[in-house]
Parts: C-alpha cells; sequence; structure tokens
C-alpha cells in the first residue's frame, strides 16, 4: 500500500545561504534586452511591436492570447533592433524581442515613488484586471499567470490564501530579503490578494531559519487576519502542496490542486508584485534575483529588468571564477544548467548559482541496491528508482499509472541515493513523453 504523502519525505541539503544579509542592489539596465513573449505557464503572448519601434519602461509589447496567458512589458526604454527567435534559459530559440537601450524613460502611469500606498477599496474585479494588466506571475518558479488563480473554479470554495515565504532552495535569499526590505508592501499585497479572492483568513509560512523574518512580518500583520506561521527547516517545504500540508494538515489529492481542499497559494515576491500592479501601476518589469557561489567574489542580491542577460548579472557580483564548471539557473535542488550565458532573466527567475568544478562532477553511478531511500524522502510518496527503470525500459504508460506527473522534481531522490543514481534525469525524461501521451489523447 502507497504511504501517506506530505506528511513524510524531505531531505536537509547544506543551507549555503551565502547572500543572507546582503541588502537588495538595483542594477541599472544593460545596453540591450531580450524580452521573450513566453515567460508564463500557458499560451504565448502576441507581440504588438516592430522593428524600428521606440518602446518606453511599462510599455505594453505583447498581450494576453488567451484564458492562461498574460501580458509583457518592456522593462526598458529604447529602440527595437528584432522580434525574432532567441535562445532562452530552456537551451531552445522562442520568440522574443530585442530592444536596445537608450535612457530610462518611463511610463506616466507609473507611480515611482518609495511610498507605501494606503489599500484602496477595490472590488474583485478591479484587482484581477490589474493584475492580468501588469502581467504578474507567480515569481516563486512556477510562473502562473496570478489572475487566473483569484478566479476560484465553480463548485469550489477558497477558504485561505497562503503566502509562500519558505525559501527552502540551497544558496537562494532573494525571498528573505525582499520579506526584510519590503515587508510594509507584501502585507499590503497580502490583503490585496484576499480582497481578490474573497478569502479572510491568510498565513504566511516562513521556514524558522530566518528568525528575522519571522519576528519583522509578525509585527506588522499583529491585529491582522493574516497569521506568520514559523515552520521546520525541511526542502522541499516550498511545493504548493506541501506548504498546504504544513500549515494546514490539509493533502492535496493526487493531480489535484490546493483549491480543491480550499486553499490559493502565492508567493512572497509575488505579493509584492500584485502591490505594485494595483497601488503602483507598475507591470512585472524587474524583479529580485540571487547571484551566488562559493567563488563568486561578490554573492548578492540584485534587483534586475526582465531581459537582462545572465552574463550581466556574474559580471556585476564579480566576474565569473576561473573554477566554474557549470552555471545553474535557478537553485541547485531544482535548477537547470545553462548552455549560453546571454539569455534572459525571465519572470521566473529567482536565482543564478555558479558551481565550482569540485562539487559539479558526477559521482560513479552503481546498481540499485534496493535500500528505497529514494521512497522515503519523496515529499510525493512515489518510487523514484522505479520510476528511473521504467523511463530507462520507455514504459511510458505504465509511469503515468505510476503517477510520474505527481513528480514536483525536487531533487530530493538523486539527492539521497547512495548509488549516484541519476534518478530525477530519468523521470524528467518519462514525464516529458508521458506528457505527449497525455496531449496526444486530449486532441483525439
Amino acid at each position: 500500500m502507497r504511504l501517506k504523502t506530505f506528511s513524510r519525505g524531505g531531505v536537509h541539503p547544506p543551507e549555503n545561504k551565502l547572500s543572507a544579509g546582503m541588502a537588495i542592489r538595483e542594477l541599472p539596465p544593460p545596453e540591450l534586452v531580450i524580452i521573450p513573449v513566453s515567460q508564463h505557464l500557458g499560451s504565448p503572448a502576441k507581440v504588438l511591436v516592430e522593428r524600428g519601434d521606440e518602446v518606453i519602461v511599462g510599455q505594453l509589447i505583447a498581450e494576453s492570447t488567451g484564458f492562461i496567458s498574460t501580458n509583457i512589458h518592456a522593462s526598458v526604454s529604447g529602440k527595437v533592433l528584432k522580434v525574432d527567435r532567441f535562445p532562452d534559459s530552456t537551451g531552445y530559440r522562442n520568440m522574443a524581442v530585442q530592444i536596445q537601450v537608450e535612457g530610462d524613460r518611463w511610463s506616466e502611469d507609473i507611480d515611482r515613488s518609495d511610498d507605501v500606498v494606503p489599500n484602496t477599496v477595490l472590488g474583485q474585479e478591479d484587482i484581477r484586471k490589474k493584475i492580468l494588466e501588469a502581467g504578474v506571475v507567480g515569481l516563486g518558479g512556477a510562473t502562473f499567470p496570478s489572475h487566473v488563480k483569484l478566479m476560484v473554479p465553480k463548485g469550489k470554495t477558497a477558504e485561505y490564501l497562503l503566502i509562500n515565504g519558505v525559501e527552502c532552495e540551497p544558496y537562494l535569499t532573494a525571498d528573505h530579503m525582499l520579506m526584510m526590505e519590503r515587508s510594509e508592501e507584501i502585507v499590503a499585497g497580502i490583503k490585496l490578494l484576499m480582497r481578490g479572492l474573497g478569502v479572510e483568513k491568510a498565513i504566511l509560512g516562513i521556514e524558522n531559519n530566518k528568525p528575522d523574518a519571522i519576528g519583522k512580518m509578525k509585527k506588522l500583520t499583529d491585529g491582522t487576519p493574516i497569521r506568520v506561521q514559523g515552520l521546520k527547516v525541511k526542502y522541499p517545504q516550498g511545493g504548493e502542496k506541501q506548504l498546504v500540508h504544513a500549515l494546514l494538515k490539509r493533502e492535496v489529492p493526487s493531480g489535484g490542486l490546493p483549491i480543491d481542499v480550499g486553499v490559493v497559494v502565492f508567493n512572497v515576491g509575488t505579493a509584492n508584485a500584485v502591490y505594485e500592479a494595483v497601488m503602483k501601476s507598475r507591470p512585472l518589469i524587474d524583479r529580485v534575483v540571487t547571484v551566488t557561489g562559493k567563488s563568486l567574489e561578490k554573492p548578492s542580491n540584485f534587483q534586475v529588468r526582465i531581459g537582462t542577460p545572465v552574463s550581466y548579472l556574474i559580471e556585476k557580483a564579480g566576474g565569473l571564477p576561473g573554477d566554474t564548471a557549470k552555471v545553474i539557473n535557478g537553485g541547485p535542488m531544482m535548477g537547470k544548467a545553462l548552455s549560453d550565458l546571454d539569455v534572459p532573466v525571465v519572470k521566473g527567475s529567482s536565482g543564478i548559482v555558479v558551481i565550482r568544478d569540485e562539487e559539479a562532477s558526477r559521482k560513479e553511478v552503481k546498481p540499485c541496491i534496493r535500500c528505497t531511500r529514494c521512497v522515503g524522502v519523496c515529499p510525493m510518496g512515489l518510487e523514484p528508482y522505479l520510476l528511473m527503470t521504467l523511463s530507462e525500459k520507455k514504459l511510458f504508460e505504465r509511469m503515468e499509472t505510476e503517477k510520474v506527473m505527481d513528480c514536483m522534481e525536487c531533487g530530493s531522490c538523486s539527492f539521497t541515493c547512495p548509488s549516484a543514481r541519476p534518478l530525477l534525469d530519468y523521470i524528467r525524461l518519462g514525464k516529458a513523453e508521458v506528457g505527449k501521451i497525455m496531449r496526444s489523447r486530449k486532441a483525439v
């Protein structure tokens, strides 16, 4: 019988929060940006500009094309050089707008002051519309359009809004510093999300390795319907389903979503972006990115314009160390190695981790010893050793039966395997094939 999920599993990789305590530093725009038109789950946005057009910061350059889609805005001012396919962090060439930066002219609609604007009496539809117009998506990595999350499906009821301040991925500190420096804006964004969702209860979950953030957020939310809860340090507690269980002891069913148990989850960065969108009329044109690594001269938390080359961030953090073996987009557990350092920062870019030679080399792969450690740490209650075997043998329909699509690709299985087996690599390959099978089935 399959073990219960969520209440078990998890690992404790070295935290390596090298940039903890490093204040967020706003980087000036680079000379050239490349802004992909698909920075979100769902349909790519439709390009509205052409080569030679002049654009300003905050201008709409690609518009939403469907229910699950969202807008894309110019993060810089200047001239459009190309509308073409460019390489992105996936390694593929996808449609994007290339802009030569000229000055820094902003849309007059954007409130650029540092004043925290009090919440106004806006209705649900007004809040959702502003979030859609601003192109806000989940900044925890999933990049699901935020306005869609606020639209509770028929037959479902939202009871709780959960805010994810866990940031359990090693090395990353962007959310931590955001909570320290923009706590008032985050609280204002949480209140807007509560109103947009129509709920009266919200919980902000923060792991106990961030006591300063817990203390600050508790002080700001005292006397409000927002509760701040410290959580045991455990990876991957930042996953939506894991957070729902940690805070409410509710289990999201296989193939289901948090709304199936009355919950909607947003990241702290998303709450900040929602505040800026609704109260400042500021589109999602930049975000905080951690740039870090053990050999990096200046591990940092940067405020970065969307479309900025990764190489520009590394340069501002002291340059690429000589012992670099790979550069990871995201954290070391769930992130993926970049093949090109000139790919752009996008809405879902939470961190850039520079990995040294001695840390990047893989150990010799040995036969599975049937220790079941991978089963014990899987937060989704799966059997990673079996899924890898099925993937190797191309038994993709059996993988679907074994619920491979529930895998959140956290990497806990590979991390704990004493035989250094590439469990996650094969599971990812299998998931891609199962996804193709499921799409073809729907198309029939």
